[in-house]
């Protein structure tokens, strides 16, 4: 019985963490940009509920969305996703 018990509160405790976890409110256009080789991107500012502020990068006409600049791995097609990840 007692098993049970704290399996129900782990599982309870991990599922109210990922509750907790920040989230974006707002994602604002910052500016236009051009890399050295030509390739052009837009800079935006993306505001957590936590209150921190990440950046985010746009590549290939908005295909591309990167939490910072052009050599983070961490990149997604919607720009939702990658603002979620910059919020982590």
């Amino acid at each position: 019985m007692n098993v049970i018990k704290v399996a129900a509160v782990a599982a309870l405790a991990a599922f109210s963490a990922t509750s907790f976890a920040a989230k974006p409110t707002s994602i604002v256009f910052d500016a236009n940009g051009e890399t050295s080789d030509g390739s052009p991107y837009s800079t935006y500012m993306v505001k957590c509920s936590n209150g921190k502020k990440k950046e985010l990068t746009a590549w290939d006409n908005r295909k591309k969305w990167c939490v910072g600049d052009a050599t983070s791995e961490t990149c997604e097609k919607k720009q939702i996703k990658a603002a979620k990840a910059a919020c982590k």
